[in-house]
């Protein structure tokens, strides 16, 4: 069944956002990302404590590509 779309108005998009306006059968966006963080970086909550005495983050990656997008549909 075709939709009825009114008027809209988009202030802004992100770079990784998705638009859809109207009928779509499958929206699927692909995205890879890497992330280094030191000892207790994603630690969330009330009253947490995290006694770190020496943290080193190794950021070294001998891989040229860890996932590829191509192909990935």
């Amino acid at each position: 069944m075709p939709a009825i779309v009114g008027v809209i108005n988009v202030v802004s998009i992100n770079s990784s956002s998705v638009l859809n306006i109207g009928d779509v059968f499958t929206i699927a966006p692909v995205s890879t990302a890497k992330t280094f963080a030191g000892a207790g970086s994603f630690n969330t909550g009330d009253q947490i404590n995290v006694v770190n005495h020496y943290s080193n983050t190794n950021t070294y990656d001998s891989n040229v590509v860890d996932q590829p997008l191509a192909l990935n549909l």
